[in-house]
């Protein structure tokens, strides 16, 4: 005997879409089919020219691509924003620190395409004078060449889409201050500049001093840092600082974070003597120096976003400091 499957009622029915139409309007259904129907992100590495300068065979390590520095990408079809994220002092060859430490390649799942180069430990992310002689450098660095000049352009070539063709960029510790450089002398690239736990007042008293000695501990170390900028007193030292560039940053979306240097929820207990000893000083110290170039920011008119957390020099605060940009708006 051939049992008849009932059919929905009407009212069911009526009751249904009404529910899916109330649940649509108010963005539930469409965010949980979209989570499961969106085209995902795509990975892809680039290898791109040098300008010249040593990759990750310089220092006798077998470079995979000799004269070339490997870029990290995360590229999702209808994103219209690309942030290009500067690594830190003690960036590696392999991968980039924000690739192994955090979730910002989640970005490109949320409309921002995300795009890592690899590699600069100790570099600033910029034209160096000459190479480090302290530790048998055998060419200087080129990072300027290679962020504004191979960087972008292998960008447009690709299709990263972004706003009127200018992109965002932002970076941690060392890459903080070197993003908002780089934004800043190059206007017609970028459009949004952030730096997270950077150091943005590089012409303070003694902070020649310490970033000399915080070189000599970054391998293969040590760095000279005469050979980035010059001595002291070279002119090269206030063009690459950010604080005497702010005059130049009208119009620019510009983010600063910062963490306080107390200890919060990214300070385990096995980290304790390496967090108090290191993250705390350097924390404090970006802090200080954030709070300086937001003050002179305001005297000059010039508006900034920004984030002040319970935090150390740290990873984890770095990443939630990204997010903040982004529920703000920073990429927009």
């Amino acid at each position: 005997m051939r049992v008849a499957k009932s059919k929905p009622h009407a009212g069911h029915r009526r009751f249904t879409a009404v529910l899916i139409a109330v649940l649509t309007a108010m963005g539930l259904v469409g965010t949980a089919v979209g989570a499961g129907t969106a085209e995902a992100a795509a990975y892809k590495d680039y290898w791109i020219d040098a300008c010249g300068m040593p990759t990750n065979g310089a220092f006798g390590n077998k470079s995979m691509a000799p004269g070339k520095v490997k870029v990290q990408t995360w590229k999702r079809a209808g994103n219209r924003r690309t942030v290009i994220l500067l690594d830190g002092m003690r960036a590696r060859y392999d991968r980039s620190g924000w690739d192994i430490e955090t979730n910002a390649r989640r970005l490109a799942d949320q409309g921002v395409n995300v795009v890592m180069p690899v590699g600069g430990p100790a570099s600033w992310y910029t034209d160096w004078d000459a190479p480090s002689n302290f530790n048998g450098q055998k060419k200087r660095y080129k990072w300027g060449c290679v962020i504004d000049k191979r960087v972008v352009p292998m960008l447009k070539r690709n299709g990263f889409k972004s706003k009127g063709g200018k992109y965002a960029i932002m970076g941690l510790s060392m890459g903080g201050g070197a993003a908002l450089t780089h934004a800043a002398q190059r206007r017609d690239l970028y459009y949004a500049a952030g730096s997270l736990s950077g150091y943005l007042f590089l012409s303070a008293p003694g902070m020649r001093t310490a970033l000399r000695l915080s070189m000599l501990d970054v391998s293969p170390q040590p760095w000279n840092i005469d050979a980035m900028w010059g001595p002291p007193w070279s002119p090269r030292w206030t063009q690459n600082d950010p604080f005497m560039l702010i005059n130049r940053m009208r119009g620019l979306k510009v983010y600063v974070g910062a963490g306080n240097g107390l200890f919060g929820r990214y300070n385990y207990p096995q980290n304790v003597v390496d967090d108090l000893f290191k993250g705390t000083p350097l924390e404090l110290l970006a802090f200080t120096q954030a709070k300086a170039f937001e003050a002179a920011a305001f005297v000059q008119g010039q508006p900034l976003m920004t984030h002040y957390a319970n935090g150390t020099h740290a990873w984890g605060y770095w990443q939630d400091m990204l997010w903040n940009a982004k529920r703000r708006g920073f990429f927009n």
